[in-house]
């Protein structure tokens, strides 16, 4: 297996406008998300997601200028949450409608996430696809969703992100 490829790494410097928040909003929802650099350097995603006016979810992505990733197999993110379930996803493409997604449990602890390209399914503004799962040819986009149907303060730090 090849070594990391990294594809974000945050630090005191991370440049915070190259992340784009994505509230339900764009619906009529009343969810707030923020996207900041802590003390520590580390990426934090997190606000409160509202229900309200058909609301529920926020997100975080980040567009990458489209690159070969066929070499690799998996992502490798380096997080550490608040015990809520997310999702992290990916695009292959900048004009592609539908993400490819996996839903994970963070944990109050540091932790690093192996998500393999083959477990990543396609969606579409939450319903899942009837298409084959990510095929891991090139990554134009990554992001970060909470959707978990309840009310709820959030909070995600992330180090990095990587492929492997």
């Amino acid at each position: 297996m090849s070594e990391l490829k990294s594809v974000f790494e945050f630090n005191k410097k991370s440049n915070i406008k190259q992340w784009h928040i994505v509230n339900d909003d764009v619906m009529g929802g009343l969810s707030m998300g923020l996207m900041q650099i802590n003390i520590q350097g580390n990426g934090v995603f997190s606000g409160h997601v509202s229900l309200d006016n058909n609301g529920g979810f926020c997100l975080v992505r980040h567009d990458v200028e489209r690159i070969p990733v066929d070499k690799y197999s998996f992502f490798v993110l380096r997080i550490k949450g608040d015990g809520k379930k997310y999702a992290f996803r990916c695009k292959s493409g900048e004009h592609q409608r539908h993400t490819y997604s996996f839903d994970f449990k963070s944990s109050k602890e540091w932790q690093t996430i192996e998500i393999s390209f083959a477990e990543m399914e396609a969606v579409f503004r939450g319903e899942e696809l009837k298409l084959p799962n990510y095929h891991g040819d090139y990554l134009a986009q990554i992001a970060f969703i909470i959707k978990n149907g309840v009310e709820e303060d959030f909070k995600l730090e992330i180090d990095s992100i990587a492929l492997k």
